[in-house]
This record gives C-alpha cells, structure tokens and sequence, in this order.
C-alpha cells in the first residue's frame, strides 16, 4: 500500500494546497486538514499539538515550511514523523522530487591550493590569520607567493609556523632559490618547476607541479613527465590556463590535449586567470571552470582573491567542486543540486501569479500589510484592497503611514527588499533577508525555526525619557 502524508494547512492556503496536489497526482495517498488558524505560517508546534486529535491513519505529517517549534518532539508526541515542507505551497512538487534524490555535498576530489599573493609583505602572525581564513572558505592547502625582486627573509619561518599550525604548504615561485629554501623549509609542493630546474624535485620532498619550459610547449611538459616518472615520484601537472583574448580558449584545448596523453597524471588549473582577470562575477566563472576540471579529472585548483570582485572566489570553488561532484557521481545535470552559487537570480522566483495574489489578498479581512511580488511587480496588500507598483515611492501616498515613523520604517525596508527580488529575479519572503547564494555569510540571521523572532525595532515601545 502507498504511503499516506497528512498536511496541515491554513485556511488561506487550504483551497491551493488541494489544487496543487491534485494537479501533482501523487503515487501517494493524502489527507489535506485546514488546522483552524488563518495564515499556515502562522502555525506552531505547540498549536499542532493542542489541535491535532486525529492523524488519519498517516504514515507521515508535513506541516509549512515556516512552522516554529520543535518537530521532533512534537513527532515523538504523535507516534509519527513530522517534517516541515516547503516555504512556499508553489514549490511542493520539487519538494517531492527533490526528497526522493539529496546529493551528498560533503564529499569533493578537487583539491584547493590557494595563494597568499603577497606573502613577502605579510607578517607571519598575518599569513597564519589569512591561511585560516582560506581553510575557512574550503582551501586545502595554503601556497605562500614570492614576487620578483622582493625580498623574502622570512619565508622559511612563514612555512614552518604554517606546518606547525597543520597547514599544508606550497611555495610558488620561478626562483630556482625560493623553491630550494622552501622545500628544505618543509613545503609539501612546489610551483613550478620545468625542463631545467627538474634537479630542484632531486634535492627535497616536496612534490613538484610541472609546467611547460615555455608557455605553449608541451613537449617540453611530456618530458618532464617521463622524467619524474622514471624517478618514481609524485608530481601535478599545471599545462596553464591563460585570460580571455590572451590565449584563452586554447590553454582549454592544451589542458584537454594533457588529458588525452596523459590519462593517468594528476593536474592542477590556475583559475585565477580567469576570475581575477575578468570584471564578472566569479560565481558563474567558478561554476564553469569546476564543471571543466570535473570533465578533465582535474584534481586541483590554484584560486586566489587579490581582486575585490573576487573576494569570495575561494568560497565559491568549494561550493562549485562539491556541486560538480555530486552531479558526476550521479551522471545528472549540475541544476537542483545546491543553489548557493545563484547570487543574482534564483530557478523559481515568482512562484505566484499576480491572480493567485489577487486571490489571497481578496480574502484578507485585518489590516496588516502583506507584501508578494509577481512578474507584475510588487503587491502590498490588506483588508483595504492591493496596490502594485514596480517603484515603491509611488505606494508611499497609499498606504496611510504617515504618522507612524515606526510601520513606515518596516514597510520601506520590505518594500526595498521586495523590489530589488522583482528586479533581480530573486524570491522575496516578507520579514526574511533576500538569499545571495554563497556570496555573503549569513550570520543571522538564520532562521531557527525552533524559536520565536523577537519583536523588530519597529515594533519594541520605547522606554520613558
């Protein structure tokens, strides 16, 4: 017998939640049961549990997305499992779709060595607070840049404080003296060595990456192959990824030739050629470039974040290798996997049209405010009727706030909010910040749904002078 899901509901969404699930004609049976409260949002555990006499024979309850309180307890009260569904009604079928199939996003094969670029200039107290802040964002290993021409006295204490604090390092540099001392320093890679200075892999441990001995040869990559390979060590293999309009494409097409000679060898991508060196967001640069070295079996990547554009660049490959993963391990497309590298925009975001807001806002009977935003614009709407507009200054005269600093404050915000989301093409929920994927940190302001939001500052009354 097909499993049977009780859903509890509101009495505004009740008549939408059966149409969507009848629409759905689910493999499984279900009862639909209107809890007696207005707004499903408003729904808490503790309501369900004062309310909810009967479960009608269910094997499960889905209660809203937006439910507070604690389910498991709730759930052991019962006799059953209790799990909240979707935020919004609209994205119950890829709810369903999205239960059956949940990628491990834990598991990744793409290794992230990034650079300190300045590390000469740093401190070794800074280097440390920056190599923790790269481990942070997902980086494997912490490679210590040199630069020309600039002295570098503390290199050797850098990469010792570095190991000490269970780093792993890599020192980067074409100075044959750099590598030698940072080998003996205890770097567990080197970059880079070629054709001529192959001897510097002979006097360390360090396991070399290996670059052409000039940029397009990769003749000169095959031999060194065969010499570290006849040496029985251990080396990555870096055939160099060149910017847009100065060698892109075909530095693509040399990484895909490496591949092809050389099934066996591990790579390494320098992707910061690309979202340091092109004013777009990286999210989408990261995504691609990922894509390409899971195509390749690509196993590292050298990411940095000089550029302020490119300031979450680190964050975004983690994300990106983990996504890229979980879509070749199960030979799907990489989309419904995670949505954090969507910053800008979002797969769904107006899942109501502007005659189903219509609809609901028909049956408001309060005067509290609520704000939706459709591919119309944006909707505010109470007991008084709905008003819509693309620019929320022209709402101001019609919402009747004048005198109240406080609600006038409230509603400027989620208006803002809400027209930006419409703008964008993002999903707007009243009373939540906007998502930008992995671009910020959310240090709420994340939403625990086992507790009550405090009152706002619009709402908290002010003490007596």
């Amino acid at each position: 017998m097909s499993e049977h899901i009780l859903f509890l509901t509101g009495k505004l969404a009740e008549k939408q939640l059966r149409a969507i699930l009848e629409k759905m004609q689910p493999k499984f049976r279900y009862t639909v049961h209107q809890l007696g409260v207005k707004v499903a949002a408003l729904m808490t555990a503790d309501m369900i549990g004062r309310r909810l006499t009967d479960t009608f024979g269910a094997d499960r309850i889905i209660v809203p997305g937006r439910c507070r309180g604690d389910l498991e307890k709730l759930s052991a009260n019962k006799g059953l499992p209790i799990e909240r569904g979707p935020d919004e009604l609209k994205d119950l079928p890829q709810y369903f779709g999205q239960a059956a199939h949940k990628p491990d996003l834990s598991r990744y094969r793409v290794k992230i060595f990034a650079e300190i670029v300045d590390a000469p200039n740093l401190s070794i107290e800074a280097a440390i607070e920056r190599a923790r802040y790269y481990q942070r964002n997902g980086a494997d290993v912490i490679d210590i840049g040199c630069l020309p021409s600039t002295p570098f006295p503390q290199m050797e204490a850098m990469i010792r404080a570095l190991k000490q604090e269970g780093f792993q390092v890599s020192i980067d540099s074409l100075n044959a003296d750099d590598l030698l001392k940072g080998g003996k320093a205890g770097a567990d890679f080197m970059l880079s060595l070629h054709e001529s200075t192959l001897w510097i892999a002979d006097e360390v441990e360090s396991t070399p990456i290996l670059i052409p001995e000039k940029h397009e040869d990769l003749a000169s990559l095959d031999r060194s192959i065969a010499a570290m390979q006849a040496r029985n060590r251990a080396f990555i293999v870096d055939p160099i990824l060149d910017p847009l309009h100065f060698g892109f494409t075909e530095s693509v097409v040399r990484y895909h030739e490496v591949r092809k000679r050389h099934p066996g060898v591990e790579i390494m991508m320098g992707v910061g050629n690309l979202t340091e060196l092109t004013h777009a967001d990286t999210a989408g640069m990261n995504a691609l470039l990922l894509g390409i070295c899971s195509e390749l079996n690509i196993n590292q990547i050298l990411a940095t974040e000089v550029s302020r554009h490119a300031c979450r660049a680190i964050k975004e490959a983690d994300l990106a290798r983990r996504i890229m993963h979980a879509a070749k391990e199960h030979n799907m497309l990489p989309k419904h996997i995670d949505p954090g590298l969507m910053a800008l925009h979002e797969p769904s975001p107006f899942p109501y049209s502007f005659a189903e807001i219509s609809e609901l806002a028909s049956q408001i009977k309060d005067p509290s405010y609520r704000i939706q935003i459709s591919l119309q614009g944006v909707h505010i709407f109470n007991r008084d009727g709905i008003n819509t507009a693309a620019d929320p200054f022209e709402l101001f005269p019609k919402l009747g706030v004048e005198t109240d600093g406080g609600h006038a404050f409230y509603l400027g915000v989620e208006l803002a909010r809400a027209e930006i989301a419409w703008r964008l093409g993002k999903r707007y929920t009243q009373d939540e910040a906007l998502s930008w994927g992995c671009a910020i940190d959310r240090d709420e302001r994340t939403v625990d749904l086992h507790t009550f939001k405090p009152a706002g500052t619009t709402l908290q009354k002010k003490e007596p002078h």
